[in-house]
């Protein structure tokens, strides 16, 4: 039995869709970073980052959301592709790219103080540019492999889902073929399985000051 240590960021999502996907048992363990559970030595034993999602499979750890995915890839032998090259890439791409510009233009504008303008337009463009590069690979094919629904379809899902957030409620009038995606794997019995788990745990939902220093903890940091 997998143990999935979870929340309902996007990362976690991914790997929930995933784990649904390939119809993997699994028990869940909510993780409340808005509590600082991340934090706590128990879950620092599984993950040493403090970040969510992990998981632990009779005895092996695995965290970090497109490590799980390849992981639980090569494990099963399921939504991969012949074309390891283009798996790689294309997941590490959301890994380095996709997720941190998104993560980073939602933080700046939603949490940092003044003065931002520099951050928010640094982390606005690079999210925009990225999200441009998918939407031109979705172009030209119907999943991000071909026609084939792998993984990196599913990194891409956990993210998508939030483009809105990220860069307004305009965004997918840019990306037509990012909506496309979107909305055919969000029509997949296992997304809506995914999406569901939001019901299995009452995760704190104030954003309050304790809530920011355990999702932040660099505001608990006094500079000189």
């Amino acid at each position: 039995m997998i143990s999935f240590y979870y929340n309902l960021a996007p990362n976690p999502t991914k790997v929930a869709l995933c784990l649904e996907e390939m119809g993997l048992p699994y028990e869940l363990v909510p993780v409340d970073t808005r509590k600082g559970e991340q934090h706590l030595p128990a879950f620092l034993a599984i993950n040493p980052n403090a970040k969510l999602p992990a998981i632990v499979d009779d005895g092996t750890t695995v965290f970090d959301s497109n490590a799980i995915l390849l992981y639980l890839g090569e494990k099963t032998g399921q939504f991969m592709s012949p074309d390891r090259g283009a798996l790689l890439s294309w997941t590490m791409f959301v890994a380095s790219g996709i997720g941190p510009y998104s993560g980073q233009a939602v933080h700046f504008k939603n949490v940092a103080p003044e003065p931002k303008e520099y951050a928010v337009n640094r982390y606005v463009f690079e999210a925009k540019r990225h999200w441009g590069i998918l939407n031109d690979r979705l172009a030209q094919n119907r999943f991000m492999l071909g026609d084939t629904y792998t993984i990196v379809d599913m990194a891409v899902w956990g993210w998508s889902r939030l483009v809105p957030f990220v860069l307004g409620p305009d965004a997918f009038d840019a990306l037509p073929h990012v909506k496309r995606h979107l909305d055919e794997i969000s029509a997949r019995p296992a997304a809506a399985r995914a999406l569901a788990l939001k019901d299995r745990h009452a995760f704190k939902a104030e954003m309050d000051d304790a809530a920011r220093i355990a999702m932040f903890p660099h505001l608990a940091v006094k500079t000189a």
